[in-house]
């Protein structure tokens, strides 16, 4: 195909995915940024931000190649390393309507997003120069081949039949187990258990999670890669799933806390966003608001374990983005439907058990991919310096010993008082540490 077959529609609806999905990174950054301390706000905020970067740069030399271009069922190729041959023309393979330029651009910003979302289960304590090493590492050896798997021509998960529609396994279970992992392996904050680790900004994930409602849009719709049905089916059953987590998310809270909180609505509608994501352009409206219904209360009850545990997730990663996912993708087997998308493929209550089989395989396939991979290249990087930071610099607060910087310059009475409590807490931090050795 040459440039003058490729759909101008298409192509304008993909670069306008591929810019919604970019805008999820900083919305991320609010919604986990306002989630912390806010001596840590501006760490947070970086971790997302500096994942926009380097994961760029990364997919542009060999992240897509290693993704997409023709290669084993487990791994592609360096064909397309440097985004060699990646122009104006389309590939049949992938998108036959829109500039293979275009389709990997939008891709880029999934992996981007990805990484960004493990740093929420390691914020308030990890080095961000072994932040950035893992995030580069991570992204070659567990994000890139697992998209392979699941979306690469002739991937191993491809050619099973599992259906993925927009990264339910590739982006939120790889990333919920990779977190889960990475806090257990950096241990609890000094302060957890302790001390009440009360969000320093609500606004700030409110404004997060409004932001990636809005980007999610491209995120789910976008993947349709086209501007037709499948993509009008994916854009309706994000919103019905995230309005209808967010609803079931405040009952809940207003059963167990007898309030409807506004941290509360704003992990129910991304947990929806996260649950619907592998199935959006499989299954129906009315099925959405099942699959949020059912991942708001999975997820609700998983964070309310993690809570009563010693495991400090520090923002519920794995409760929201790894149990919702899996939620999503087990769903998408029970819900999936040809009448919505022929392209894909029946599920359970279409009279096809096997499909729900198959997903599960690929639930479990991504969780060992995700977790053995943690597990040794975190173990790399702690080689190169450690993955925490010390004790006193996590007492003084991470912005100022990782970025020399702070977020927030006011002097008022509680910045003060804040201050000083700090200064009697770090004359006894190297005794702290001391014992801790």
């Amino acid at each position: 195909m040459n440039t003058t077959d490729i759909s101008a529609g298409d192509t304008a609806w993909v670069l306008i995915s591929a810019a919604l999905v970019m805008l999820m990174i900083p919305g991320l950054a609010f919604f986990y940024g306002g989630l912390v301390r806010r001596k840590s706000s501006l760490n947070t905020l970086m971790m997302s931000v500096a994942a926009l970067g380097v994961i760029s740069v990364q997919w542009v030399i060999i992240g897509y190649s290693l993704a997409f271009s023709p290669g084993s069922s487990f791994l592609g190729g360096h064909q397309w390393a440097g985004f060699a041959v990646v122009g104006a023309n389309a590939n049949m393979t992938y998108a036959p309507t829109i500039p293979h330029l275009a389709f990997a651009a939008f891709q880029m910003m999934f992996a981007a997003i990805t990484i960004a979302l493990v740093s929420g289960a390691v914020v308030e304590r990890m080095k961000f120069s072994a932040y950035l090493l893992f995030a580069l590492l991570w992204s070659t050896f567990i994000y890139d081949p697992l998209a392979h798997w699941v979306w690469g021509d002739g991937g191993w998960l491809h050619t099973l039949g599992a259906l993925d529609f927009a990264g339910g396994t590739v982006v939120h279970i790889s990333a919920g187990t990779s977190a889960l992992v990475a806090a257990i392996m950096l241990g609890k904050r000094r302060d957890f258990g302790r001390a009440a680790l009360v969000p320093h900004n609500v606004p700030f994930t409110l404004l997060g999670a409004g932001l990636l409602w809005f980007g999610w849009f491209g995120f789910n719709a976008g993947s349709a890669l086209a501007a037709n049905g499948v993509a009008a089916n994916a854009f309706v059953t994000t919103h019905t799933a995230a309005a209808s987590a967010l609803t079931m998310w405040m009952v809940l809270d207003l059963f167990r806390n007898r309030h409807c909180t506004a941290v509360g609505a704003a992990t129910g509608a991304v947990v929806g966003l996260v649950a619907i994501t592998p199935a959006a352009g499989f299954v129906t409206p009315s099925a959405a608001i099942a699959i949020g219904v059912l991942a708001a209360s999975a997820s609700f009850f998983a964070m309310q374990l993690r809570s009563r545990s010693q495991l400090d997730d520090a923002l519920d990663v794995f409760a929201c983005h790894g149990v919702a996912g899996i939620v999503g993708a087990l769903l998408t087997g029970v819900f999936a439907t040809k009448g919505v998308n022929a392209g894909g493929g029946d599920g359970l209550l279409a009279g096809n058990a096997h499909q729900l089989a198959v997903q599960l395989y690929a639930v479990l396939a991504t969780i060992t991919l995700a977790s053995v991979g943690t597990v040794i290249l975190l173990s790399v990087v702690k080689l190169f310096g450690g993955l925490r930071i010390s004790l006193a610099d996590e007492i003084a607060g991470i912005d100022g010993a990782e970025h020399g910087e702070q977020a927030y310059h006011g002097g008022d009475l509680d910045e003060l008082a804040g201050g000083l409590g700090d200064s009697i807490v770090l004359a006894h931090a190297g005794d702290d540490e001391r014992t801790a050795a």
